[in-house]
Formats: C-alpha cells, sequence, structure tokens
C-alpha cells in the first residue's frame, strides 16, 4: 500500500488549523514568493500540516488549498505524488526500512522481517499500541552505513535485526536510543577508527 492508499480504514477530521506557532512558519514560507505565486509554498507547508498532526488529512490540505488560493485538487495532486506525505495515521514512531541495492545487499530484508514478527504487522500497518508503523523506502542517503532505518527525524545505522529490535524496545518504553552507527564506527569512518594517514605530523603541507 503507498502513501497514497485508501482512506476507508479510518476516519478524515472535518476540519483543520495551523498551531499558531506553525501558522507563523507557514506565513514565513508563503512570503517567500512574490504575489500570484504563494502556490509555490505547498509543499512545506504540507510539511508542516504532517510535522503537526503526524500525518496530512484531507481537510489540512483544504485548508491549505484555501491559504495558498488553489484549487484543492493541485493540492491532493501534490501530496499523493510525493510518499513523503503519509496520507493516513502513523504510529508515534514512523519506522522506514531503506531497501535499496547498498542496504539491501547487507540485509535490509531481514530488518524488515524482525520489524514485522515483532510489532505483528505488515508493511504499512501500525502496531496495536498505536506506537509504530513500518514501511520500505528508497534511498535515505546513507549508503556507507547499510543497512538504515530512518525513524522519525534521526537515523540509525549499520544494523542488524538484533541491535534495530533494541531500538524498538527502547522507543517502547519511552527512551531516546542512540542515534547513528550502532557499531564502533564514528559517523562514516571506517569500523574500528582512522586506518591511513595516522602517522601525518602536524602542520604537514601546511
Amino acid at each position: 500500500m503507498s502513501a497514497a492508499a485508501s482512506n476507508t480504514d479510518f476516519v478524515q477530521p472535518t476540519s483543520f488549523a495551523f498551531s499558531e506557532a506553525n501558522l507563523a512558519e507557514a506565513k514565513k514560507h508563503i512570503a517567500k514568493y512574490p504575489t500570484g505565486r504563494q502556490a509555490s509554498a505547498v509543499m512545506p507547508l504540507l510539511w508542516l500540516a504532517q510535522y503537526q498532526e503526524g500525518w496530512v488529512s484531507r481537510a489540512a490540505m483544504d485548508a491549505i488549498a484555501g491559504m495558498l488560493e488553489m484549487a484543492p485538487i493541485r493540492v491532493y495532486e501534490v501530496a499523493t505524488f510525493y510518499t513523503m506525505y503519509n496520507l493516513k495515521p502513523v504510529g508515534k514512531h514512523l519506522v522506514q526500512i531503506c531497501r535499496t541495492t547498498p542496504c539491501w545487499l547487507r540485509g535490509s530484508d531481514n530488518l524488515t522481517e524482525m520489524c514485522k514478527k515483532k510489532l505483528g504487522v505488515d508493511l504499512h500497518g501500525t502496531s496495536a499500541d498505536g506506537k509504530f508503523t513500518i514501511m520500505e523506502v528508497e534511498c535515505l542517503g546513507a549508503c556507507v552505513n547499510a543497512p538504515m532505518v530512518q525513524i522519525n527525524d534521526d537515523f540509525y545505522e549499520d544494523l542488524t535485526p538484533e541491535s534495530l529490535g533494541k531500538i524498538l524496545d527502547e522507543l517502547a518504553a519511552g527512551k531516546q536510543p542512540k542515534i547513528g552507527p550502532q557499531i564502533d564506527r564514528l559517523n562514516s569512518a571506517p569500523e574500528g577508527g582512522m586506518t591511513t594517514l595516522k602517522d601525518v605530523a602536524k602542520g604537514a603541507g601546511q
């Protein structure tokens, strides 16, 4: 099921309004564009709506259409085209498992199967406690640290099914797991530390 999946298994809200802070942020985005070009702000406003509610409802799209003086169908077209927008409710923790070639070669299928079994759901399903939704996505840009997942705004890299399972347990318990590589690696440096240029004298080449 894609992000543009059917709406028949949940209730759409009848209204939407940005919070005071998000409305101010929305107005900043709109002000970036000249009069008559407000529609250019549609993507950041959709993102703000999702950040506020966790997903983008029909009511939110209609409200954005009104703010930007757009036909609602044009907002729907944008929201249904980009998979970054969730068009139905998701869990508190949105687990996006990268499945592009580097991650797949390094075992992303095993991460997916572990999540499905541990959480008792299929892809795009939400766990019974409402805490987790899982989906597969295309490249998230951390290929050297494959396999990896993005959970909400955070990257977790160099994963195994066991280390990802531990991360899910910590999130379920309300804890913040270690972000980034889950092995002995600093960011994208070699595992175990530097392997070259270890003996360069200070000031060399200056």
